[in-house]
């Protein structure tokens, strides 16, 4: 993957290519980034605190490593042939699979590795690595990981807080003992990197939660659980137990004026569908003189699934409408809406969930837990206004307008009770730090690195864990009766209306209480890289800020895929109450700023062309800026997310995308590579093992010179068909998926593209991109064909055959047509095992229907397509051993290059026929370099049989 030469250069050289340039082992940085979402979330960066599309550590990983690390080509002198350079490349990308695995994150050893070869092709001085739009942390945590200086900066304080986090706050305190009395001491091993910071995390959140406990513990009473006899009847005994949490239905009145109840909505009456565990709410009405309408619902639990709930009648709400549970009405969300907007929508408890021995316990509501949650709001709740309309909001229109309406009273409760403890808890830390003999210091914000920036720390993780507990603390969150758990607020990127909800005790052992988040956050931080160098983040506008002497490496917004700035609010508005004196830059206005952010709000720029046109010109403004200051010695990297209906309306040369380049080539860049990044399976992928496009694209971009030459369409075709020829064999010399190939090979494509200043259409205009991609899929093709005229014989006509026929059966006379201008015949090609002929038919085998004993050195008519098949056959039904031995009994009586070639051809054929098949070769074709290194190691049969004789 050839990097564009930068005449004019400063020095007047051409820079060294680039890794991320010319190779990645891409299938196995996709199988990681899959694994990574697999694996137990503890210590994992993105879990200490909730922001939108985490981009994977381990992608994130290989890319920094790859944009810092020389390619071998970059080298003639040490590696001065081809097959030099690929064994070099192929021991960096050891390095690359080692790095990215998550079992690896705290590997020293491996990590000094992947540092010494960054500092190796770096002249033992790397630069800093900048995030601009620093979002979740990922990037400079992971740059951080890797023995680099990492910045980030963002406009939103949320993720500029989170970065600050990761990054600046545990390099100052690393290797220190906690200061919580009697703790110091009480670790074999000490204290090393962040753990002594994240054990007083957990001492001191401890410390809060027995403060509070102590405070408000009385509004959260304990459940009174009647202990079954020996014959599983009720005995009469009662047993208390911990709540885990309360299930409430939101009421309006109903319409109806001979009925006039408060009718509950309710979206499933089920509690528990686990199976031997049913649960689900039996409501009754029942006359109430006091009630409007004279009767109110009163609430039972049943346990009998063939009683339970059904589907059609599972709830009384829904997207259309809701009924009256009494006298069955249909009620308009029009309706609701306006209640809601009078303030008339009111709230019933439905159900209390308990603690039981390994499983939840179902009980009816109490008067005393009804009553223990009527409180008043607390005075100093937020009461900051949400926007009045916005992509990412479905609450305003019935009546919740304020943050604090997002919650009930005494979620509010606990939630000001926590915020306030902070404060105290920073108190208590700078004592304990002072009496543990620290200096008190300046505080945090100045750089200090005593007892009271100590201090400062400590209530920042505090705080965050309390920013946690709001997201699972509010009347947004729901019970999930599949698992028997309670779905967050934001299991997605909006705040949507939920109409019964889960109202959790804070100070129980389950899913959503205030100890867990403080142990999650506390897990993270013992995991953080905190014996490298002290980070930087600060709250900034990527259009603005400086970025000399940096190497940008990002993931930025992309248009209207996440209303960003207005979610925060629900999180700024907490940590504001507890860190505005600790973190002063960044918490100084009521709400998160949002004039400046780079997203396509319609309801912020009046149209959804002015928001786009808005999105676009602040895009190329920031990258125009940033090529100011652009290094001529590195890429930087960033990171495009697709939106899933522009891809699948689209596929890769979709408008979007296509405006993207756009954009980075007029802001004075030139693309040298594109990688599709994965980080989930689709359904398809699934069911049929091939890959969907990837959801997003991690594109190399490098400072295109003043003074690039124009040229016509004719000398970019030209120039582009040379390009691919020599880019496609060291792509495939990585580990890279055929599925993959397309979106990959657009890189070299686009190389050619955007190092011209304009590229000329034969009637003078300036070719788009959206043409030159097009252009650059049909040069792939074209590429690819003329690699098939060069294959064997029975190759070329099972691709014909297959072209024409796919697996369907035809006359014999149609297989002759085929087969004698190729010199062959029919009967010749069946009996190489991959045609079948009988009856005057013909018809060419699947590889899932190829012999499964076949043995290479007893066939005297191998064909490419014959070793592609059966290998795909192999690996797919007997894993890589198998495939491995194969290819050690073929190599030396066929090309494997070539093999690997036809794997990818054979999937792009099939892929849109027969999706199964294509997947077989996808597999193949994904794990290449595995089964070729396998293969070394084996000998082949075909060997010993000439040295031992048959039968060895």
């Amino acid at each position: 993957m050839n990097t564009a030469v930068q005449p004019g250069t400063p020095s007047g050289s051409v820079p060294r290519r680039k890794l991320i340039e010319v190779s990645l082992p891409l299938e196995d940085i996709n199988e990681a980034s899959v694994h990574e979402k697999s694996v137990p979330r503890k210590g994992h960066p993105a879990t200490m605190h909730l922001w939108w599309a985490p981009r994977p550590l381990a992608s994130v990983r290989a890319v920094l490593f790859a944009q810092l690390v020389d390619d071998p080509s970059a080298h003639p002198d040490l590696f001065p042939t081809e097959e030099e350079q690929k064994r070099e490349r192929d021991r960096l990308h050891g390095i690359i699979r080692r790095i990215v695995q998550w079992e690896n994150t705290t590997d020293a050893a491996v990590y000094r590795e992947a540092r010494e070869e960054i500092l190796k092709s770096t002249g033992g001085n790397p630069p800093a690595i900048l995030d601009p739009f620093t979002g979740g942390g990922t990037i400079p945590v992971e740059a951080q990981r890797l023995g680099l200086t990492a910045q980030g900066s963002d406009l939103n304080p949320v993720p500029a807080l989170k970065s600050r986090a990761l990054i600046e706050i545990p390099p100052k305190f690393t290797d220190r003992k906690p200061v919580f009395p009697g703790v110091a001491d009480s670790r074999l091993g000490g204290w090393p990197g962040a753990t002594g910071l994240a054990e007083d995390v957990r001492r001191y959140g401890a410390w809060m939660r027995a403060c509070a406990l102590d405070r408000i513990g009385h509004i959260y009473p304990k459940a009174q659980v009647p202990i079954p006899g020996p014959s599983g009847k009720p005995s009469g005994a009662i047993a208390e137990a911990t709540v885990i949490g309360w299930i409430w239905a939101r009421t309006v009145i109903c319409p109806n004026p001979a009925c006039g109840i408060r009718m509950p909505l309710v979206r499933s009456w089920w509690l528990s569908k686990k199976k031997g565990r049913e649960a689900y709410v039996v409501p009754t009405v029942v006359v109430d003189a006091a009630a409007p309408g004279g009767r109110t619902v009163e609430y039972g639990i049943g346990h009998d699934p063939k009683q339970g709930p059904s589907k059609s009648a599972e709830g009384t709400v829904g997207r259309t409408g809701a009924h009256c549970i009494e006298c069955q009405t249909a009620v308009d969300l029009k309706y609701v809406r306006a209640e809601g907007r009078a303030m008339r929508i009111g709230h019933q408890m439905m159900a209390i969930i308990a603690e039981g021995k390994r499983r939840r316990i179902y009980l009816p509501p109490t008067n005393e837990h009804v009553h223990a949650a009527d409180l008043p709001a607390p005075d100093t709740a937020p009461i900051t206004q949400m926007p009045d309309k916005a992509p990412s909001f479905r609450v305003q229109a019935y009546g919740m307008t304020r943050h604090a309406d997002l919650f009930t009273s005494r979620q509010l409760t606990a939630l000001v009770g926590f915020s306030d403890l902070v404060g105290e808890a920073r108190e208590k830390v700078l004592a304990d730090a002072v009496a543990a003999g620290l200096p008190v210091g300046e505080r945090l914000a100045g750089g200090g690195l005593g007892a009271a920036a100590y201090a400062d720390a400590i209530a920042t993780y505090l705080a965050m864990a309390i920013s946690k507990l709001a997201d699972w603390s509010s009347s947004i969150c729901s019970w999930i009766p599949q698992i028997e758990g309670v779905r967050n607020t934001f299991p997605r990127h909006a705040i949507a209306m939920t109409w019964d909800y889960t109202e959790v005790n804070v100070f129980s052992n389950s899913v959503g209480n205030f100890g867990t988040h403080v142990e999650w956050v506390a897990d993270g931080i013992a995991t953080l890289p905190a014996d490298q160098p002290v980070g930087r983040v600060v709250q900034a506008d990527a259009a603005s800020r400086d970025y000399t002497g940096l190497l940008i490496s990002t993931d930025p917004p992309y248009y209207d895929n996440i209303g960003y700035s207005d979610l925060s609010d629900f999180f700024y508005v907490w940590l504001r109450r507890s860190l505005r004196e600790v973190h002063p830059d960044l918490f100084g206005t009521m709400l998160v700023p949002k004039a400046e952010e780079l997203v396509a709000n319609p309801y912020r720029h009046g149209t959804k062309e002015k928001a786009a046109a808005f999105f676009e010109e602040g895009f190329e403004y920031v990258f125009h800026h940033a090529r100011e200051a652009a290094s001529w010695d590195y890429p930087i990297t960033v990171f495009y997310a697709f939106k899933q209906a522009e891809l699948e309306k689209e596929g890769i040369t979709s408008t979007g995308w296509s405006t993207f380049l756009e954009g980075m080539i007029r802001a004075g860049w030139t693309i040298t590579a594109t990688w599709p990044v994965r980080s989930e399976r689709s359904a398809r992928m699934i069911a049929s093992g091939t890959n969907a496009l990837a959801s997003s694209i991690v594109l190399a971009l490098r400072p295109r010179a003043l003074a690039a030459p124009a040229t016509d369409r004719t000398g970019f075709l030209a120039t582009l068909h040379t390009e691919l020829e020599d880019a496609l064999p060291r792509i495939r010399g990585g580990s890279i998926a055929p599925a993959d190939l397309r979106q990959t090979i657009l890189g070299p494509g686009m190389a050619v593209f955007s190092k011209y200043s304009r590229v000329l259409e034969d009637d003078g205009s300036t070719m788009t991109v959206k043409t030159a991609l097009t252009l650059i899929n049909q040069t792939f093709d074209a590429v690819q064909n003329e690699h098939d005229a060069e294959l064997d014989a029975d190759t070329r006509f099972c691709l014909d055959w297959f072209r024409s026929y796919g697996w369907g059966t035809r006359p014999y006379g149609d297989g002759e047509s085929l087969a004698v201008p190729l010199g062959l015949s029919v009967e010749g090609i069946t009996r190489s095992g991959i045609l079948t002929s009988g009856a005057g038919k013909v018809a060419l085998i699947k590889p899932q229907d190829l012999d499964s004993q076949w043995h290479p050195a007893h066939d005297d008519r191998l064909s490419l397509w014959e070793v592609t098949c059966h290998l795909a056959r192999a690996y797919a039904t007997d894993g890589r051993e198998e495939a491995a031995r194969l290819m050690a009994e073929v190599k030396g009586r066929v090309e494997l290059d070539e093999v690997n070639r036809l794997a990818t051809r054979l999937y792009e054929l099939m892929e849109s026929q027969d999706s199964s098949t294509a997947g077989l070769f996808n597999g193949l074709g994904g794990a290449w370099s595995d089964v070729s290194a396998t293969s070394t190691t084996i000998r082949p049969a075909a060997v010993a049989e000439t040295l031992f004789g048959e039968g060895f």
